[in-house]
């Protein structure tokens, strides 16, 4: 075979294996103790696959103890999906690093996961009846409104039933918050196999000094033994009450340390990052004066909650209008405890040209890992602005032709406007002799009608009904929109506003209460006195 015919035989393969539809693999944990058992998902939205995974694989350093598989449908984008689930229940059968290898189903394979199998505690003293509790903290010791993780372990070698209640973690000058649902799982103790029971929270001290963390009581009802139920000839089946509470715990807390710099917001955290993006990248097409730019901020820290995080500092650029949205606060729970993420987003829209400069933007930190303040930052971006034709009035400079071609019509207008001034000027002169007559009938709405659908829009706070009915409104005006702007600054600010909800995607939160209280409140353009000796004059506009 010739090179060439090799080399699409393998481009033909890879082709293939890409089309190949994957077999999804996760576990609940990657860190456990020996004896402790997992929980292996694999997933398959392929529905041309039957059988059950190849499993073969896991014997070698895993006992399978069980599997389950679930059929599923669901709904993306309006396509309907099917997918099936396998629950695969593992023992480690020794501890240190070990590997789910790949599994096969079908044509499709799985990724393989590293776990860590730690050895169990030998000093650990484990109790002898059928049901203990545990209480520990990752840390003993914690700065001011850092995390501390407390982990809680139910262990029970008997039935329970489904009426089992933890009594609620309460402490004093401290923040608690749950760290997802309870999980269940196995572990083998002194050759027993005890079910086990975790619940972990995230505890937040608000107070430096010593934080006690109490005891927590643990009530279920344990089914009866074999024996006892053999004794029991005719009573009907019973369990008994049991009641175990976990050791109380201290915890040490700091106060925020002297290198901190002062009125920076305090943030003790593991890591943390911030990361920008823009749409559309200013760096990768042009920037005119009008265009909408999309910014998005997230600051993600790890080891706080999405509360603690203050807000970004604001772009204040001159020749840049910034529009922001509200912040999105979101949190992610991961086995180290929670990690926060705080997105910020904002429209900016250039109004001059040239190059408008971005100062970098700096967070500051204290990386309770290594115990030293960091900073982390993004560099400065300058956005280089174009002229843009659609808004610009102004003629190039050196383009004679090009002014000349566009000053005759300018001309000709400016004669016309001169004369129909004229005209209307000598029919009104002209009226004014004449007797009184009925008006001919309006055609279109009335002021009063555009004015109450102005009024309307604005109550419902709606930016796009309310654009519209301030257009039809201003067209029967005396002066233009702009005009009465120029003169009235509260009208000029309640128009950026309703410009600010039309170009950013913050519109919803617009309220017209300014905007109609502007439009109630414009005082009257100054009146032309007319000549002395003139008896007549022009009734109101708007007759009170």
């Amino acid at each position: 075979m010739s090179r060439f015919g090799v080399f699409l035989l393998g481009v033909s393969w890879a082709l293939m294996a890409q089309a190949e539809p994957m077999l999804q693999a996760s576990v609940d944990r990657t860190r456990l103790e020996a004896g402790e058992s997992l929980e292996l998902t694999l997933e398959s939205q392929d529905v041309t696959q039957f059988g059950k995974p190849d499993l073969r694989a896991l014997e070698g350093d895993f006992e399978v103890r069980g599997t389950r598989q679930l059929n599923s449908l669901h709904t993306l984008d309006g396509e309907t999906r099917a997918s099936t689930r396998w629950i695969i229940t593992l023992l480690p059968r020794r501890s240190g690093s070990l590997r789910i290898p790949e599994l096969q189903l079908g044509q499709s394979r799985s990724q393989a996961i590293d776990l860590q199998v730690l050895q169990a505690d030998a000093s650990r003293q484990e109790s002898a009846s059928q049901v203990f509790i545990e209480a520990t903290l990752d840390s003993n010791e914690v700065y001011v409104q850092a995390q501390a993780v407390l982990t809680l372990r139910i262990y029970h070698s008997v039935a329970l039933y489904d009426d089992s209640s933890l009594s609620p973690l309460q402490l004093e000058n401290a923040k608690v918050e749950p760290l997802g649902e309870s999980r269940t799982y196995e572990k083998e103790i002194n050759g027993v196999r005890h079910g086990v029971i975790e619940t972990r929270y995230a505890v937040y001290p608000q107070q430096s000094g010593s934080l006690e963390v109490p005891a927590l009581t643990f009530t279920a009802t344990a089914a009866a033994s074999a024996d006892n139920e053999q004794s029991a000839t005719a009573a009907p089946r019973a369990g008994r009450q049991i009641q175990v509470s976990s050791l109380p715990l201290r915890l040490d807390v700091r106060p925020i340390p002297a290198a901190w710099p002062a009125g920076a917001p305090w943030l003790p955290a593991r890591s943390l990052t911030l990361e920008e993006h823009w749409n559309p990248d200013p760096g990768s097409q042009q920037t005119q004066i009008g265009d909408s730019l999309t910014r998005n901020i997230t600051l993600r820290a790890d080891g706080l909650s999405s509360t603690q995080l203050p807000p970004l500092p604001a772009t204040e650029i001159t020749g840049l209008r910034r529009y922001p949205d509200q912040p999105l606060l979101r949190n992610e729970i991961n086995e180290r405890g929670m990690t926060a993420n705080r997105e910020e987003r904002e429209a900016l829209v250039p109004t001059h040209s040239g190059e408008l400069a971005l100062p970098a933007l700096e967070v500051a930190w204290w990386n309770t890992r290594e115990d030293h303040l960091e900073h982390t930052s993004l560099p400065a971006r300058t956005l280089s602005v174009q002229d843009n034709p659609a808004l610009s009035a102004d003629t190039p400079v050196g383009d004679t032709r090009a002014g000349n071609s566009l000053l005759w019509p300018w001309q000709l207008a400016t004669l016309v406007f001169a004369l129909t001034t004229l005209l209307g000027f000598a029919l009104w002169w002209r009226a004014r002799s004449q007797p009184a007559v009925l008006r001919a009938a309006q055609q279109g709405p009335s002021p009063r009608t555009l004015l109450d659908d102005l009024k309307r829009a604005c109550q419902a706070n709606d930016p796009q009904t309310t654009r519209q009915a301030l257009d039809a409104w201003a067209r029967q005006q005396p002066e233009t929109l702009a005009e009465m702007a120029a003169r009235f600054v509260p009208l000029s600010d309640a128009l950026d506003g309703l410009n600010g909800a039309l170009y950013s995607e913050s519109g919803q939160y617009w309220q017209g209460e300014d905007l109609w209280r502007a439009i109630g409140t414009i005082p009257p353009a100054e009146q032309v006195l007319l000549p002395s000796g003139e008896t007549g004059s022009l009734p109101p506009l708007y007759p009170k």
